[in-house]
C-alpha cells in the first residue's frame, strides 16, 4: 500500500477516535498500530519499539519533568504567588493582552518538554474576566510559548540542527531571528487584537509602587530562572532541575510565611491520564522509527526539487513526531549530504518543521495545554491552521524574494 494512503488513513483513524472522545494518546497509538499492520506487520517491530520506549531515558525524563512542573505549579498557585505575579504584571504593563502574551513567551525560553503546563495556570488567572473560551486560552498559551523556537540559544532542535548540518549556530540564529517577531505578530493579530476588554481592565487607578511590584515579579520568576540556570549553566536534566527547584521552594515558601500543603503538592501532581498519553505517544513515535516509515517518507520525496523536499518532509515529520528533534534528525542529514552549509534550506527545515508541530496532538505542549484547559483539539485547530498557514506564507514569500 502507498505510504501516503497509509498516512491519510491513519490520520482519519485519529480524527474519528478523537471525535468519539477517545483520549489523545490511545487514539494516536491506535493509528500507529494501523501503520505497522499496513506497512511492516512483523511482531518484532512492536516488541522492539515497546522495549526501546521503556528503556529510553527521554521517556522518564519527560514524565518526571512534567510531574515536578505540576508540583511547582501547585506550590505557586496555592501559595498565592501566581495571583501576585499577574496583579504585578497588570500594574506594570497596564495591558491584559501583553500579560497574556508575554508570560507563555517568557516561560517558553525554558526548553522543557511539555513545559506549557507551567504557563497554563498563569494564562488562566490572567484571563479571568475576559470571557474567553477554553480553546482561545489554550491557543494563547500554546502559540506564544513557541515564539523563541528560532532564536533561543538553548532550544535542543536548533542545537541539533546546527550540529548535524555543520552550520555555525550564530549563523542560523541570525538567519532565523526575524521569524520570532513574525511568530509573535501572527499570534497577536489573530489571538490578542480581537479581544474585547471590559472597561475596568482598561484603566488602572492609583500610583504604582515599582519597587514593590518588581520584587513580587522577581520572587515569582525566580523558580523559573533557577530552572533555566540549572539546565543551561550546570547541564542538569529537565527532571533533575525541576525536582531541585520544587524541594527548594518548600523551604522558601515556609520561610516567607506562604501557604503550603506538602501532601497536596505531591499528591495533586499525579495525573494518570497524562502518563498514559505520554507513553502512548512515545511508543507511536518509536513504532514509526523502527519500521522505517519516517525514512520511507523521505525517499518518496527524492524526485522533487530540494527546497520542496525539505519543506514537505519537515512539515510531515513535524506533524508525526511533534518534536523538533524528530524532523531535525530526519531532514538535516539530507541537507548536510546534498547542500552542506546551506542556511536557506536549514531555515526552511526549521520553520516548516515547527509549523507541523503546531498542528499535531503528538506535540507534548499542545497535549498538556488541551488537558489543562479541557479544550477541544478540533476547535483549537480552527485557529491554529490559519495561523500556521499565515506564518508559512510570509516566511516562504520572504525566503523566495531574498533568494
Amino acid at each position: 500500500m502507498n505510504i501516503f494512503v497509509i498516512l491519510i488513513s491513519a490520520l482519519l483513524i485519529i480524527i474519528v477516535l478523537l471525535r468519539r472522545r477517545v483520549p489523545i494518546g490511545p487514539a494516536i497509538l491506535t493509528a500507529g498500530i494501523f501503520i505497522w499492520a499496513a506497512a511492516a506487520p512483523q511482531p518484532h517491530y512492536l516488541w522492539n519499539a515497546w522495549i526501546e520506549t521503556f528503556s529510553a531515558y527521554r521517556t522518564y525524563d519527560l514524565i518526571f519533568a512534567l510531574y515536578f512542573v505540576m508540583c511547582l505549579e501547585i506550590e505557586l498557585r496555592t501559595g498565592g504567588i501566581l495571583d501576585d505575579l499577574v496583579r504585578s504584571l497588570h500594574r506594570l504593563l497596564k495591558s491584559p493582552r501583553l500579560t497574556l502574551a508575554i508570560m507563555p513567551a517568557f516561560l517558553g525560553l525554558l526548553p522543557s518538554l511539555g513545559g506549557a503546563r507551567f504557563s497554563a495556570p498563569i494564562v488562566e488567572i490572567t484571563a479571568k474576566g475576559l470571557n474567553l473560551t477554553a480553546e482561545h486560552k489554550a491557543n494563547i498559551n500554546f502559540w506564544f510559548r513557541h515564539i523563541f523556537e528560532f532564536s533561543s540559544p538553548i532550544i535542543p532542535g536548533m542545537l541539533m540542527a546546527c550540529s548535524i548540518a555543520a552550520i555555525p549556530f550564530s549563523s542560523l540564529l541570525l538567519h532565523l531571528a526575524w521569524v520570532t517577531p513574525l511568530f509573535f505578530l501572527v499570534g497577536w493579530l489573530i489571538l490578542m487584537r480581537p479581544l474585547k476588554l471590559p472597561p475596568h481592565l482598561l484603566t488602572e487607578t492609583g500610583k504604582v509602587n515599582f519597587t514593590k511590584e518588581l520584587k513580587t515579579l522577581c520572587f515569582a520568576v525566580a523558580p523559573v530562572a533557577a530552572n533555566f540556570i540549572l539546565i543551561t549553566a550546570f547541564n542538569f536534566t529537565a527532571a533533575a532541575a525541576m525536582a531541585l527547584v520544587v524541594f527548594a521552594m518548600i523551604f522558601v515558601l515556609r520561610f516567607t510565611n506562604h501557604t503550603l500543603n506538602i501532601k497536596e503538592v505531591f499528591a495533586g501532581a499525579c495525573d494518570r491520564k497524562m502518563l498514559l498519553n505520554i507513553v502512548c505517544i512515545f511508543y507511536f513515535i518509536q513504532i514509526l522509527t523502527d519500521t522505517g516509515i519516517l525514512h520511507l517518507i523521505v525517499s518518496e520525496f527524492q524526485k522533487s526539487p530540494l527546497p520542496a523536499i525539505v519543506a514537505a518532509v519537515s512539515f510531515i515529520i513535524g506533524i508525526l513526531t511533534g518534536m523538533s528533534q524528530g524532523h531535525v534528525a530526519i531532514v538535516m542529514p539530507i541537507i548536510a549530504a546534498m547542500a552542506p552549509g546551506d542556511l536557506t534550506l536549514a531555515g526552511i527545515a526549521m520553520v516548516f518543521g515547527v509549523a507541523g508541530q503546531m498542528l499535531t496532538p503528538t506535540h507534548m505542549c499542545l497535549l498538556v495545554t488541551l488537558d489543562y484547559f479541557k479544550a477541544d483539539y478540533f476547535k483549537c485547530l480552527k485557529t491554529l491552521v490559519p495561523m500556521s498557514a499565515l506564518l508559512l506564507a510570509v516566511f516562504s514569500a520572504v525566503t523566495y524574494i531574498a533568494g
